[in-house]
């Protein structure tokens, strides 16, 4: 006979702050605007690599659910078992799964909890952590800014001689503390100064995204597609003038075009009908502002087995984290960007028990290791980039990141 795991979701009457929940012990976080889901515990953790890792992720997420015996009073989309996932940029590094073993979230005023096993409901703490300071030091960047605009050269190069048409390049600076890193402590802050972000922290990778990948909901998918930057300068009369400059940069609309075709391209043959705005809209966050489109499609309901995992093996690396085309723009990438991506610029985010989910790029973060964190950005280059733009483009994107970690 077979003996289930029991799997618990109930409603929530107290509305602690999300963030304020998260023990030092494997937090894991997605969070916007103080709605979201986090959870701690590990019931269940794995990491998939290779070709087939979101089909890999999809098997072994099955395979737990098999085991599970859910009792929901809630049902709403984050609720019952949930698998937070962290992927790799690239097939050949480690993916990352986890099944927290408890589970809080809160949308739209309402809260719940979900947790694994036959025990009481847990108990949550009454107030947030206390955190200790820490003294940062900063790698010397006047080196590595210049290799790393030797390398857009090289980029634009090979761009005007037809071998790529957009490629996006990465770029890293390592930070070291003089204690343990808390991942919390980088949330909040981030919570704190981007509250339009999705703040994650999973498996030590923590950050604020602005670029929603994936949305899966009851047969919709909506995708944030980003690209094109410019800085602000916080005077608002300069702002919106900047911002108009950005919504008519030949170069900026260039490279939005390129990411929101491969996003298109990639879900319309899961869908129905497909909606691409002709023009984007300009995204204003603290620090800098994008050009956003937001392209939405509704399943095919004859598709069988169309879930997260499906969408975003077709996803992922559009062209706003890779280029294209996309083998091309990935072969230049291996050649001249010189770093391991790991984690970064790779799917974040949950999914549930029927396979919908809320994932981003994993943007504007760091992975931390012990007392040191590698903080990256990347900038998206085309025909008329300059590496002198683009190097100030990419400071600007260090900057969430440098701002939660002094």
């Amino acid at each position: 006979m077979t003996s289930f795991i029991p799997v618990t979701t109930s409603r929530l009457s107290e509305h602690i702050p999300l963030l304020d929940l998260l023990p030092t012990d494997n937090p894991v976080a997605w969070v916007r605007g103080g709605d979201g889901l986090v959870g701690w515990g590990v019931y269940a953790r794995t990491t998939v690599s290779g070709p087939t890792r979101f089909a890999d992720a999809r098997h072994w997420w099955q395979e737990q659910l098999s085991k599970f015996e859910v009792t929901d009073s809630v049902h709403a989309s984050g609720t019952g078992p949930i698998l937070f996932t962290s992927f790799s940029f690239s097939a050949e590094d480690a993916s990352v799964l986890v099944i927290p073993a408890v589970v809080v979230g809160l949308r739209n005023g309402k809260s719940w909890i979900t947790w694994i096993g036959d025990g009481p409901q847990p108990t949550l703490p009454q107030r947030g952590p206390e955190f200790t300071s820490h003294t940062m030091n900063w790698q010397h960047e006047s080196e590595i800014d210049q290799q790393w605009k030797e390398r857009v050269s090289t980029a634009i190069s090979r761009i005007e001689a037809g071998d790529v048409d957009k490629v996006v390049l990465a770029r890293e600076i390592n930070v070291t503390s003089d204690s343990a890193i808390d991942a919390r402590k980088v949330l909040h802050k981030l919570s704190i100064e981007y509250p339009s972000t999705w703040n994650f922290a999973i498996s030590d990778l923590v950050g604020a995204t602005p670029e929603l990948l994936m949305r899966l909901s009851h047969g919709m998918i909506t995708s944030r597609v980003l690209a094109g930057t410019i800085s602000k300068t916080g005077n608002d009369e300069k702002d919106l003038a900047l911002a108009a400059s950005l919504a008519r940069s030949s170069k900026d609309l260039e490279e939005h075009e390129y990411a929101v075709r491969s996003v298109a391209d990639a879900i319309a043959p899961f869908c129905k009908s497909t909606n691409v705005p002709e023009s984007p809209f300009v995204l204003h966050l603290a620090n800098v502002m994008h050009l956003a489109t937001d392209v939405t499609g509704a399943l095919v309901e004859t598709l069988n087995k169309v879930d997260s995992f499906s969408v975003l093996e077709k996803l992922h690396p559009s062209a706003a984290v890779c280029g294209t085309p996309t083998t091309k723009a990935s072969a230049l990438i291996n050649e001249i960007e010189g770093l391991a991506r790991g984690r970064y610029a790779g799917p974040v985010g949950w999914i549930d028990a029927a396979g919908d989910g809320e994932l981003g790029i994993a943007l504007r973060c760091g992975q931390i290791q012990g007392s040191s964190i590698k903080l990256f950005a990347g900038c998206g280059i085309v025909a008329g980039s300059d590496p002198d733009r683009e190097l100030a483009e990419s400071q600007a994107k260090f900057a969430p990141m440098k701002s939660a970690l002094s």
